[in-house]
């Protein structure tokens, strides 16, 4: 499902025009964003958490170059869902 077509689901189920859910949503997204960048987690209840997963330094292999290289420790955004929601998706 592309962002686009969650917009016509919401606006179709809620009677909103399509323009103010597009807005709704891509605010959603920038806050999530924000919150992450500052180090902070996202809970949403009953849905799952928007969490920063730290990488440690590790060494890796360039296999075309027959070389080692370090590759330094990092934070990826990572998403967790909540109990809730695997159970709905495994049914």
């Amino acid at each position: 499902m592309t962002k686009a077509e969650i917009v016509n689901e919401i606006a179709k189920s809620v009677n909103v025009d399509k323009t103010t859910v597009q807005a709704v949503v891509d605010e959603f997204t920038k806050c999530v964003k924000d919150s992450l960048a500052k180090g902070n987690p996202v809970y949403i209840r009953g849905f799952g958490s928007f969490i920063i997963k730290h990488r440690a330094e590790k060494a890796a292999r360039n296999i075309t170059k027959n070389t080692t290289m370090t590759i330094p420790a990092h934070d990826v955004p990572a998403f967790k869902p909540a109990k809730v929601f695997v159970n709905v998706v495994k049914k």
